[in-house]
């Protein structure tokens, strides 16, 4: 089955990651869909996500 990823709607442009959901969580860039994929265990995802939500990696 072909990966099918997706951008987030906030994407106005080519410069963002893309996700998929497999085995695995895919991110790949945007801007080089064809380079390498980067696959996460979907636990530690879910953290990152979490974390995201609530500002962990947000710059100063």
């Amino acid at each position: 089955m072909p990966r099918v990823f997706r951008r987030s709607s906030y994407c106005s442009n080519t410069t963002c990651v893309e996700v998929a959901a497999a085995n695995s969580v895919l991110v790949r860039d945007g801007k080089n869909p064809g380079e390498a994929v980067l696959s996460f265990e979907s636990g530690p995802w879910r953290a990152f996500m979490a974390g995201v939500k609530i500002g962990q990696f947000d710059r100063a």
